[in-house]
């Protein structure tokens, strides 16, 4: 029996140590150094991923950093994306169309879940970061393939 216990004391005590080996290092917000978001965005949003990596299958955590009026048109994605207002005021909307009309503008706090594959839109009405978390790999389908800035036609 006290062998029994011995064991999984042993186990529990290694388990813990695994865990914690995998935890990302604890950082604060004037530690982050933004870059330029991927092409998958339209240009002028920056990213900083915090935990994971969302081309890879599991879970990430990223920051977005936007500028007053940045706008993600109607998209969609192969997973379900949660997203939480940092700072700004961001209108979020659900539908096939960009529209200002509709939504919700979240502000700090403010948190908003997109099922996978329900279209979905953003308007950051003041400069704004959001956190958004989500299982990868992290994919963007666009309802106007026009609309995608990486079939975009390049500039003359």
């Amino acid at each position: 029996m006290r062998l029994r216990i011995l064991g999984l004391a042993l186990l529990l005590t290694t388990a813990d140590v695994a865990l914690a080996e995998d935890m990302a290092a604890p950082i604060n917000a004037s530690q982050i150094k933004f870059s330029a978001a991927p092409n998958m965005l339209p240009p002028g949003a920056q990213w900083f991923v915090l935990s994971g990596d969302p081309s890879k299958n599991g879970p990430y955590t990223v920051r977005l950093r936007l500028p007053a009026g940045y706008q993600i048109p109607a998209h969609s994605h192969p997973t379900t994306e949660a997203m939480t207002v940092l700072s700004g005021k961001l209108l979020l909307g659900m539908g096939d169309k960009l529209d200002e009309k509709k939504g919700t503008v979240l502000t700090a706090g403010g948190y908003a879940e997109a099922p996978a594959r329900m279209n979905h839109y953003a308007v950051a009405k003041s400069p704004s970061v959001i956190q958004v978390h989500g299982m990868g790999p992290f994919e963007i389908t666009y309802v106007d393939k026009a609309d995608d800035p990486r079939t975009a036609a390049p500039p003359r």
